[in-house]
């Protein structure tokens, strides 16, 4: 009986984990959100699907989503002797964020850290701590331009890659969900329900994957992200659309407004790292600012047409 009274309360704990809710909003004074975080925030779909979503549902709401996440960036720090082969050492948030956060004065900021945070290797108490005190850093430098700042979770690493490392980033979300108790943060759960899909999808094919290499999610994951952050806000009609494209289906010249929105979501992310400045080599240097602005303009002159 005790056994049983135990593995429940073990089953209770990890739906809590798994379901646990939290509903904020987008302040209704703000008007321009930033993304920081690694290369999964860097590819941005997630924020694309959410720009699309908002366009869509809130057409008279002016809002600027501006992505400035960086490939390999860590805010632990930290980095793998050998990274990249020895080519260049993973880049610091520390070095860049100040002259982010000066240039770009965002009103909402979204965090989305963890995935490069552990350097891949087992879980280390030493390397934790340095991703606590990245993201203890961050939450006090948002606070000084009296910014909002919303957490995300880290996004799963697939455990078929590795159990260790999913087991750091299991702890990793928890922490971070943690923050929503002990300091009223805004955290958004992103990484236990993609895990739950995961394994809800091994269940019918044992070969089903997220992400080919365990880190990068596609198409599906990047709509589980931007699906958990709109439930997260409130957007409870999106869990009953299993991508992007159901859930803009309805409306008229949907799939060209998000082409459109991709790309210039694309060309304003490269040209902002690029005056923002940063150490990650290889990265495309776009246009010049007043370059890019313009032809983002242009871009949105299109999106404006198909949206009346």
């Amino acid at each position: 009986m005790i056994r049983v009274v135990l593995v429940f309360l073990l089953l209770i704990g990890s739906s809590i984990s798994v379901f646990s809710q939290s509903y904020y909003s987008i302040p209704a004074e703000a008007t321009r959100i930033v993304f920081l975080g690694n290369s999964i925030t860097y590819s941005g779909q997630y924020i694309s699907y959410l720009e699309m979503y908002y366009r869509l549902n809130y057409p008279d709401r002016e809002l600027e989503w501006i992505n400035v996440g960086l490939p390999s960036e860590t805010v632990s720090g930290l980095s793998e002797a050998n990274h990249a082969n020895g080519a260049f050492p993973r880049p610091d948030l520390h070095e860049r964020l100040d002259r982010v956060l000066e240039q770009l004065k965002p009103d909402l900021v979204f965090v989305n850290y963890g995935m490069n945070d552990g350097i891949y290797m087992p879980l280390d108490e030493e390397r934790f701590q340095k991703y606590k005190d990245g993201i203890n850093w961050l939450d006090s430098k948002i606070s000084e331009i009296k910014a909002d700042v919303i957490y995300m979770t880290p996004p799963v690493y697939d455990p078929a890659k590795g159990a260790a490392y999913s087991n750091v980033l299991d702890n990793y979300s928890d922490w971070l969900l943690s923050r929503r108790y002990t300091d009223d943060w805004k955290v958004i759960d992103i990484h236990w329900p993609m895990r739950k899909y995961i394994e809800d999808q091994r269940v019918l094919d044992s070969a089903y994957y997220l992400a080919k290499d365990g880190i990068h999610p596609g198409e599906v994951g990047h709509w589980l992200m931007a699906r958990g952050i709109l439930i997260s806000l409130g957007e409870s009609e999106v869990n009953d659309f299993d991508d992007i494209h159901e859930a803009i289906a309805l409306f008229a010249n949907g799939e060209e407004i998000l082409s459109l929105i991709s790309q210039r979501q694309t060309l304003l992310r490269d040209s902002w790292l690029a005056s923002t400045g940063h150490l990650r080599p290889g990265l495309n240097a776009g246009f010049s600012l007043t370059e890019a602005e313009e032809k983002a303009r242009e871009i949105e002159g299109k999106i404006k047409a198909l949206l009346n």
